[in-house]
């Protein structure tokens, strides 16, 4: 019989065996992101040193004979002797690498959903192994600070890739768990490379011990399937039906008979592929884009912010960063708990964690800080990658995730304007997490809502129903909470429900 893609995903299983293993392998390759993401603090460290001949105008090849580095690891640094007026290299290799981030952030949303996930993925992770050893071997800074521009580049693409995959394999249900998951193991993954970094205190050897994992990651992702949710929105529904077999052999069922009916917005042929540029054309999604990044923009800009802001926090280097990587673990249970409650959904906790993080701007509590804007900063991914529909889905997540890269760009400013008044900062925290959380009240909320999968889902009657008719049949069942909600952004009126009984 003809089928949904949701009522295939019902049929083959939202989360079985297939699914947690496929999710396994692509949340464990956040351990390699965040290793990437993270090289520059412990590869570009600045040890203690002194200099024989301070004040005495001299070469670089004789200045170099009288500075004495005082500290057990060796970094980019000691290797080409960046200090004094050299210094602002290591800075600018950092910056290179968010600029290559921003643009991987465009690039790569559109070309995956015009050419599919997994070969964009493939691709990205590809050149991402390449530019990597490329760092570790770099003959001189200049060929280093290059390569760093381009392992932003295609690291950034490749992780926003990836992530939607995680999303696309499973069910709507799962889709907060697998988000959570994602950036939880990133989390983990910055106190691993700081266990590596302590281990291995040559910056060439960290370098490629820290890039070689990537090489396993890329053989095993051959074996991965396409999307299923990107193949139905394409209308290949035979290809897409092929995936949903997999998964439902893979999760211990018997072969489905199943027959996916085409996908609504399919059917125009003479039509070219949704662009990026539908989510300036229609109004429903111009408007989400626009408030979208903003508070990506806020998040990067509180949570760079703050860790910036918290200053030197003195003691051991490999301890400190360890420290701002585990803070991070304690906000998903508490995502996971608050956006799954009928009282409270994405919209709700998402602004409580703003508001929160942009006044805890005090010494004392900048880890506490950093642990709530990484909450909300969990929660944009999981709603922002809901409130599009599948065919501008990784548009929509690389132009957000695009404004989240200004962010952290002008994050260094905001901490240095305390020279102006102690209050500043405070100020400039405080009024972006407020606006920010206010503005989330804007988006429509996503709890237990059915898949947009097209552009024309968005304003169709029969979605519409589809979203009554859900909320009908959760009605007539006693563990239900349900409230009607009118949204400037979404449906005119949706019933938003929410079951206590979903297990995980």
């Amino acid at each position: 019989m003809a089928a949904g893609l949701e009522e295939a995903f019902g049929a083959a299983g939202e989360f079985g065996g297939a699914q947690r293993r496929l999710t396994a392998f692509l949340v464990l390759l956040q351990v390699y992101v965040a290793c990437q993401s993270m090289l520059i603090v412990l590869v570009g460290a600045m040890p203690e040193y002194h200099i024989d001949l301070e004040g005495i105008p001299v070469s670089k090849a004789e200045l170099a004979k009288h500075i004495h580095f005082t500290s057990n690891f060796t970094s980019v640094v000691t290797e080409w002797y960046l200090i004094e007026q050299e210094a602002y290299k290591v800075s600018l290799a950092s910056s290179l690498f968010f600029a290559g981030l921003l643009i991987g952030n465009i690039t790569f949303g559109p070309l995956s959903d015009k050419l599919g996930r997994k070969p964009v993925y493939i691709s990205g992770l590809f050149f991402d192994v390449l530019f990597g050893y490329v760092t570790a071997l770099a003959p001189n800074y200049g060929v280093f600070a290059v390569s760093r521009f381009f392992v932003g580049i295609v690291n950034g693409g490749m992780a926003l890739v990836s992530f939607v995959l995680t999303q696309e394999y499973v069910g709507k249900s799962f889709w907060s768990f697998t988000g959570s998951l994602t950036n939880l193991t990133f989390a983990v993954g910055i106190a691993v490379y700081a266990l590596l970094g302590y281990c291995v205190r040559e910056w060439r050897h960290l370098a490629l011990v820290s890039n070689t994992p990537g090489v396993i990651f890329l053989l095993l992702s051959f074996m991965l399937p396409e999307s299923p949710r990107w193949l139905y929105s394409q209308g290949k529904t035979a290809e897409a039906e092929d995936v949903m077999q997999y998964i439902a052999l893979g999760n211990g069922k018997e072969r489905l008979n199943l027959k996916l009916k085409p996908s609504a917005g399919t059917s125009r042929k003479d039509e070219s592929p949704p662009g990026i540029l539908n989510l300036v054309k229609h109004p429903v999604l111009r408007w989400r884009t626009i408030v979208l990044m903003y508070i990506w923009y806020v998040c990067s800009l509180v949570y760079y912010g703050l860790t910036l802001n918290a200053g030197e926090l003195g003691g051991n280097l490999y301890l400190n960063v360890a420290l701002y990587g585990l803070v991070e673990v304690p906000a998903f249970p508490l995502c996971m708990f608050f956006i799954e409650k009928p009282w409270s959904g994405r919209r709700k906790t998402m602004m409580c964690f703003l508001i929160f993080a942009g006044f805890v701007l005090v010494t004392l509590f900048s880890l506490c800080g950093k642990m709530m804007v990484s909450a909300a900063f969990n929660i944009v991914y999981i709603y922002t990658s809901e409130l599009y529909p599948t065919v501008l889905r990784n548009a929509g997540l690389g132009v957000c995730s695009m404004s989240c890269r200004f962010g952290g760009i002008l994050a260094p400013f905001v901490p240095s304007m305390k020279s102006l008044s102690p209050s500043v900062p405070l100020v400039v925290f405080g009024i972006s997490g407020l606006s920010a959380g206010f503005l989330t009240l804007l988006l429509p909320e996503t709890l237990n809502k059915p898949i947009a999968e097209n552009i024309e889902d968005l304003q169709s009657p029969k979605y519409r129903v589809l979203i009554n008719e859900k909320a009908e049949l959760q009605l007539r069942q006693p563990t239900q909470f349900c409230y009607l909600k009118k949204s400037l952004f979404g449906l005119e009126s949706a019933a938003v429900t929410r079951t206590f009984t979903k297990a995980f």
